[in-house]
């Protein structure tokens, strides 16, 4: 597998004009889908059963033209096609990593462009998703940081990913089959991809419900992921709302290192963080919160790190993931050795924290995590650029 090329599609996916005004249905939720199937004449005593049916046939079975929909009339198909489409993002490339990693440049509404990676594990496969194109956080050891937001995904836009992928990967389950007969290809999502999901909660959290649906797509709350820099005020809305998985970009153990690393620190510091952390509603021993941290040499590394961050979340149900920092261009942190990793998560592991150390994926692609960056909205700067940004010039 280590030998495997890497491989790039350039995908040229015919895409049919919509009718004018015509409106996406993929992103809706159960109930603006109800309500936009009333406003074209659905009568509101069948507007429930019709939810039902489109729902399926677009979130289960992964149709796309009602023309196939051989439950409605045909009539009925006519008027969804005259005011409604059904499309998802347009797979602009497609690389293939050595490890089997597979990267989307995804366009969506306005030529803009965002990226979408699978990572297939023995078991599992999980999709990584963008909530935003561009970032508002500029994290200074991570490359999509180095991009300005452009704007947030719609709905829509970040369920898509989740249909194109399944696409992709051909996980619709063929005429006349159950979904349930179909192997589970893409089985986790993780929200860790462009952009701070809690800066775009409400798109988020529909898209996300959509996914977890029964009659969808259907995905276990406790497979999705969602990954914070630690937007405080709407922590405790994402178990409430969402009730995913939650992760947290930690990174640094003072205030001080922070502030360089992960600059939203200076709005909510470590520990307006912590204490959002131990309120979770979500948080217990089987729903552990994953702090990620990743390894900057010399910078946050050192055994005194480990052992203040073992005394930062103590009492609160927990992981660390250390994660290997993944270089790009211009970069102004260099990775931990692996002896200085195997150190830092072996003083955590005594300390009672499971501390897996992540492998990293799709790096040969620029595809691992932090490294994320569409083309297009790609503004190049100077290592003396960046260092700058990061307190370090």
């Amino acid at each position: 597998m280590a030998d495997a090329p890497i491989t790039q599609d350039v995908l040229t996916i015919p895409r049919k004009l919509p009718a004018d005004g015509a409106r996406n249905l993929v992103g809706l939720t159960r109930d603006q889908l109800r309500e936009a199937l009333i406003s074209v004449g659905t009568p509101e005593k069948q507007a429930k059963m019709r939810t039902g049916q489109l729902w399926q046939w677009i979130y289960e079975k992964g149709v796309r033209d009602f023309a196939q929909m051989t439950n409605l009339a045909k009539d009925y198909r006519a008027l969804m096609a005259e005011h409604f489409v059904i499309e998802v993002p347009q797979v602009v490339t497609r690389e293939v990593s050595a490890d089997g990693t597979r990267k989307y440049l995804v366009r969506i509404a306005g030529g803009h462009e965002v990226e979408t990676v699978y990572i297939p594990e023995e078991g599992r496969g999980t999709l990584c998703i963008s909530s935003q194109v561009g970032c508002t956080l500029t994290c200074s050891f991570c490359h999509t940081g180095t991009q300005k937001l452009v704007r947030n995904l719609t709905a829509g836009e970040i369920i898509g990913q989740v249909m194109l992928a399944r696409d992709d990967l051909g996980e619709w389950p063929e005429p006349g089959k159950s979904p349930h007969d179909e192997t589970r290809l893409l089985s986790n999502i993780v929200l860790m991809g462009m952009g701070e999901p809690l800066y775009n909660f409400e798109a988020v959290r529909d898209a996300m419900k959509i996914a977890m649906d029964p009659e969808g797509i259907s995905l276990s709350r406790r497979r999705i992921t969602l990954s914070t820099s630690g937007v405080v005020p709407e922590i405790a809305r994402t178990a409430e709302e969402i009730g995913c998985m939650l992760a947290v970009s930690f990174h640094a153990t003072t205030d001080e290192v922070r502030n360089k690393l992960v600059p939203i620190n200076r709005r909510w510091n470590i520990t307006e963080l912590l204490e959002a952390l131990r309120a979770y509603p979500k948080a217990s021993n089987s729903e552990r919160i994953t702090f990620e941290y990743v390894m900057l040499k010399g910078v946050n590394d050192s055994d005194e790190d480990a052992h203040r961050l073992i005394e930062l979340i103590r009492g609160i149900p927990a992981k660390i993931n250390l994660i290997p920092f993944n270089e790009w261009p211009g970069a102004p942190y260099e990775r931990s050795s692996n002896n200085r990793i195997r150190a830092f998560a072996d003083i955590i592991y005594k300390a009672g924290y499971a501390s897996p150390i992540r492998t990293p994926r799709g790096e040969d692609i620029m595809a691992a995590c932090g490294q994320l960056k569409s083309a297009t909205e790609r503004a190049r700067k100077s290592r003396r650029d960046i260092e700058k940004e990061a307190g370090l010039g």
